[in-house]
C-alpha cells in the first residue's frame, strides 16, 4: 500500500520496483541461521533504546524481540517481483483467472449485505474491493496463510537491521508493529504475512492498521484477520482517503483510440469527440468525468482511466497491478474479456484446464500442491520445473496453453 500523503512511507511494491534489489547484495544471503547473524545482536540492542523512546513498553519489547532471529531469505524475495518481470497478458491472465472470479462471486454471494454497507458508506465498488481481496490473499483463504505467509516481525527486524536504501522505513514499519502488539490488538504469533510486513486479507502494512484500519464490525478490536469487515471497511476507506476515491464513477473503459493524441485528461465526451470510443459500442455512462487515455502495449488495448484506476494504484503502484483489479472487478461483477487482445497472448485457461495441468503435472512427478484450479506458488514452481525438464522457454512458470498442449502430448 502506498503513502501517498508522506514521501517516507513508500508502498512495499513501490520499494522493490525502486531498486531494493540491490540492497540484497550487500548482506549475507543465507538463511535458516541457527544463531543471530554477525552484527545482528549489537544493532538490536541499540535499536531498543530508540523503541522504547517511541513509546513501546519493555514488556512488548522483551515478549517479540528479546530472542528474534532475522529473517534473512526476505533479500531473496527483494529479486522476485512478478509486476516488473512478466508479459502484461501473462499478469492479467494469472490474476483475473477462473478460479478469482468464481470465487469473488460467491464471496459476494456470502458477504452481500456488508458490501452493500461499504458502497453506501465508503462510495466504493463492490467489484474493486472483491478483486483486491481477491488477489492480496484469495478470499482470505486460510491455505495461503498457513502455507505463503510467515511471522512478520523476524522480517522487518532484518530489513530495519540490514537493508541500506530504505533502512528508516523499515525500522519504522517495525515500530509500528510492536505498538500494534502493545496496544493488544494482536500477537506476535498472529501476524505473519508477506516477507515485506504485509498482512490479512486485503495484506495491511502495520503502518495502515495502525493509521487506517477500523473496527468496522464492532468487536473490539482492529484487525486485518478473522472476520473481513475490519480489513474491507478499511481498504475502502483507504481508497477514499489516500487514493482519493471518486463515489459513483467507474475506474474506466477499454476504448478503441482511432489515432487520437494520447496527452492530456479530457472529459469522456471531449474523448468521444476526438475519435475515441468505447469497445463495446456502448456510449460512456458519465460523459462529463474525466479520464487519461492509456495504451500499455503497442497493438494491444486502449483504456481510457478515470481517477479510481488511480486510487486503485495508490495500493500498488504498478499499472499491471491496477489493471489487473480492475479487470478483475468487472468479471466477477459479469463484465466480458478485453475485446482487443494484446500482441502475442494466449486466452487464460478455464478452471477445467487449469485442473488437467495441475492432474497431468502430478502425474509427471512435479508437485503442484494441489488440483482446486488455483494457480499458487506451488503450481508456478511445478510448471517452472517442467518447462526446465522438456527444454521449454522461457521457464517462466506461466501455465498457459501452449504448457497444457505439451502435457497432453506426454512425456
Amino acid at each position: 500500500m502506498r503513502q501517498p500523503d508522506s514521501r517516507t512511507r513508500p508502498t512495499r511494491r513501490a520499494l522493490l520496483g525502486s531498486g531494493l534489489a540491490a540492497g540484497a547484495l550487500l548482506v549475507n544471503p543465507l538463511a535458516g541461521f541457527a544463531a543471530a547473524p554477525v552484527g545482528f545482536e549489537q544493532w538490536r540492542d541499540g535499536f531498543r533504546a530508540h523503541a522504547l523512546a517511541k513509546g513501546i513498553s519493555e514488556a512488548t519489547w522483551s515478549r517479540v524481540m528479546g530472542r528474534i532471529e532475522p529473517d534473512m531469505s526476505v533479500f531473496k524475495e527483494l529479486q522476485n517481483q512478478p509486476e516488473f518481470s512478466e508479459e502484461l497478458w501473462q499478469y492479467i491472465n494469472r490474476r483475473v483467472s477462473d478460479w478469482r472470479i468464481i470465487n469473488g462471486r460467491e464471496a459476494l454471494r456470502k458477504n452481500e449485505a456488508l458490501f452493500g454497507r461499504i458502497e453506501q458508506e465508503y462510495g466504493v465498488e463492490r467489484g474493486t474491493l472483491l478483486a483486491l481481496w481477491g488477489v492480496e490473499s484469495a478470499y482470505g483463504d486460510p491455505l495461503v496463510q498457513q502455507n505463503h505467509m510467515r511471522p512478520v516481525f523476524p522480517a522487518l527486524a532484518a530489513l530495519a537491521w540490514n537493508e541500506p536504501r530504505r533502512r528508516a522505513y523499515w525500522q519504522s514499519e517495525l515500530i509500528n508493529a510492536l505498538r500494534i502488539v502493545d496496544r493488544g490488538w494482536s500477537t506476535p504469533e498472529e501476524m505473519r504475512g508477506s516477507w515485506a510486513g504485509a498482512m490479512g486479507h486485503t495484506q495491511w502494512m502495520p503502518e495502515v492498521w495502525l493509521n487506517v484500519g477500523i473496527d468496522y464490525d464492532h468487536d473490539g478490536r482492529v484487525s486485518p484477520f478473522g472476520r473481513p469487515d475490519d480489513a474491507l471497511g478499511s481498504t475502502a476507506r483507504y481508497l477514499v482517503n489516500r487514493g482519493k476515491y471518486h463515489r459513483g464513477e467507474h475506474w474506466g473503459y477499454e476504448v478503441r483510440s482511432h489515432s487520437a493524441s494520447s496527452k492530456g485528461n479530457r472529459s469522456y465526451a471531449a474523448w468521444a469527440s476526438a475519435g475515441v470510443t468505447p469497445a463495446d459500442g456502448q456510449p460512456f455512462p458519465q460523459p462529463n468525468a474525466s479520464a487519461q487515455l492509456w495504451t500499455p502495449v503497442p497493438g494491444g488495448p486502449s483504456f481510457l482511466l478515470g481517477p479510481n484506476f488511480y486510487s486503485v494504484r495508490s495500493y500498488n503502484p504498478a499499472m499491471s497491478y491496477a489493471l489487473a483489479i480492475c479487470h478483475l472487478g468487472d468479471r466477477i461483477l459479469g463484465g466480458t474479456p478485453f475485446i482487443q487482445s494484446f500482441p502475442g497472448s494466449e486466452r487464460a485457461l478455464t478452471l477445467a484446464e487449469v485442473k488437467e495441468m495441475q492432474v497431468r503435472l502430478t502425474k509427471a512427478g512435479f508437485d503442484t500442491g494441489g488440483t482446486d484450479g488455483r494457480v499458487g506458488n506451488d503450481t508456478m514452481q511445478a510448471i517452472r520445473d517442467y518447462q526446465t525438464r522438456m527444454g521449454l522457454q522461457p521457464a517462466d512458470g506461466y501455465g498457459g496453453l501452449q504448457v497444457l498442449a505439451r502435457l497432453r502430448q506426454g512425456n
